[in-house]
Parts: structure tokens; sequence; C-alpha cells
């Protein structure tokens, strides 16, 4: 068996220093170590439990089975502050069929990213007698 102890996403992107602008100023994901120098240094985000590390550049955008799901406390907040920061919105939070709330997003590269709130009554986040 392989044991991970830390793991990260790479982003490749086709402009790395607008996808640093877009993960590091309008999302504020803050940074957990940078490396390299020139447009196409690293830079990796702390990004929940793991870690995104934008490096190098890509030819073309990622495929669109790329995506990213990050868990928000509240989506309704967090949905707010991207429109006053000009992210554009692919669509506005919803409360799904499953209980989830999301809202979705996208990169300047189109790799969706879903930003999803845990409503407190959720089995991911309370079992009755557990």
């Amino acid at each position: 068996m392989v044991h991970v102890l830390s793991s990260r996403t790479l982003l490749r992107p086709v402009d790395p220093e607008r996808t640093r602008i877009f993960y590091g100023e309008q999302l504020g994901l803050a940074v957990y170590r940078e490396f390299g120098t020139g447009p196409e240094r690293g830079t990796v985000y702390f990004l929940g439990g793991g870690f995104l590390e934008v490096s190098g550049r890509a030819q073309s955008p990622a495929s669109p089975a790329v995506q990213l799901w990050l868990q928000v406390e509240d989506v309704t907040g967090a949905h707010e502050e991207l429109l006053a920061k000009g992210v554009e919105i692919v669509r506005p939070p919803v409360k799904e069929p499953w209980g989830l709330i999301e809202m979705w997003i996208a990169d300047p590269d189109g790799i969706r990213i879903v930003l999803v709130e845990v409503p407190s009554d959720h089995p991911l986040r309370y079992r009755p007698g557990i």
C-alpha cells in the first residue's frame, strides 16, 4: 500500500500570471510556498486539506474533465464577495436535491470550480446516533 503523506493538485495554465491573480487575489487563497523565477514560477496555495500548485505553462487549457470541489462555510457570502471582486459566476448558489448548496465559477482557463456549503443538518456533517 502506498502511504500518502501530502497531496496537491497541479495546474499548468495558459497565462500563469492571470491564473495567480485569480487564485491569489480574487479567490483569496493563502500562499503556502513559491519557487522559481519569471512568469512560469511556481506558487502553491493552501486548499483546505490539500494544496493547489500553479506552475509552468500550457499551450491550451485543461480538459473539461478537470474540476475543483471546494467546501466553504457560507456559499451566499462567497457569492457576494466574488461578485464584488469581478469573478464571473457560472451558476449562482442553488440548493441541490442531494441537500448541498452549490455555486459554480471558472478560473481564467475555464476550469470549473464548485463552491459547496454543507448545511448543518446534512448527513455529511450530522449523523444522528453516531
